[in-house]
């Protein structure tokens, strides 16, 4: 049973600072979006609390929170640690280079046992992460397009930006397509499996995070150390199937959205 869980959060994210989109925010929320740590926003409380919450239901104890330089009402919020289920410890990652360079960030946290990998502005179901915390290989969640759009409030229109995952034969990870094309999402068809950056990994990932080259962004990105890690033949990612649905803070319309959802909920961190 996998107890570690490294949060993707140092993204700056910029979606969440524009203005043009109409989105209006209490001013709590539009101090946090200023800031641009999206996982910090609050949606009744902190984002990261939800999230925590749900990783604590899935039996995780221990969350290394990888932020940016800056990030001081992180490290604030995360002082007092009295009664929460979940030991969080912050890593920092120097530079915004891509989300493999983030994990190799969280390593020292890892401590060498095996970890989930999420991102700090999604809201993942406890019952998938525990699924995907009992596994003993490495995996992938692939979540259900259908399931995202009518269950997670997720606009169709940014799903089809999110990266597809394809199984072999044997349940095992074949590819990963990064902003399909229009052609690509129609022969997948309606039950393609989406990413949601929501893995499980062991300490062979690092080693992939550091050969992998720069994507054309100028990146170290961890669905391309995957690829190179299984094309190397270093280890294969089960891919796990999932129907549930995530809650996507990505932008500042999700905000409303997304605290209406929460409303009534209490997070237990």
């Amino acid at each position: 049973m996998t107890r570690c869980a490294v949060i993707l959060a140092a993204g700056m994210g910029t979606r969440m600072r524009e203005t043009q989109d109409g989105a209006v925010l209490e001013p709590a929320q539009e101090a946090a979006a200023g800031a641009g740590f999206k996982a910090m926003m609050p949606v009744g409380r902190p984002f990261v609390d939800y999230l925590l919450s749900a990783l604590a239901d899935a039996g995780i104890e221990r969350a290394c929170l990888v932020v940016g330089p800056g990030a001081e009402e992180v490290r604030s919020h995360f002082a007092d640690l009295a009664g929460r289920r979940v030991r969080v410890e912050l890593a920092e990652q120097a530079r915004p280079r891509g989300t493999a360079d983030a994990v190799l960030a969280a390593e020292r946290c890892a401590a060498g046992e095996p970890f989930l990998v999420v991102n700090g502005d999604n809201l993942y179901p406890a019952s998938v992460l525990g699924r995907l915390a009992a596994l003993a290989e490495p995996a992938a969640v692939g979540f259900s397009r259908t399931a995202l759009v009518a269950d997670g409030g997720i606009p169709a229109a940014r799903i089809g930006r999110f990266a597809l995952l394809e199984a072999d034969g044997e349940g095992f990870l074949r590819r990963i397509v990064e902003k399909p094309s229009a052609e690509s999402l129609r022969s997948f068809g309606p039950d393609a499996r989406v990413s949601m950056n929501c893995w499980r990994f062991d300490s062979r990932i690092f080693a992939a995070c550091r050969a992998v080259p720069p994507s054309p962004r100028g990146e170290l990105e961890l669905p391309l150390a995957v690829e190179h890690a299984i094309a190397a033949g270093a280890f294969r990612v089960r891919l796990l199937p999932a129907d549930e649905p995530v809650l996507d803070l990505s932008s500042r319309l999700d905000v409303a959205s997304v605290t209406a959802r929460l409303r009534g909920v209490t997070p237990r961190p």
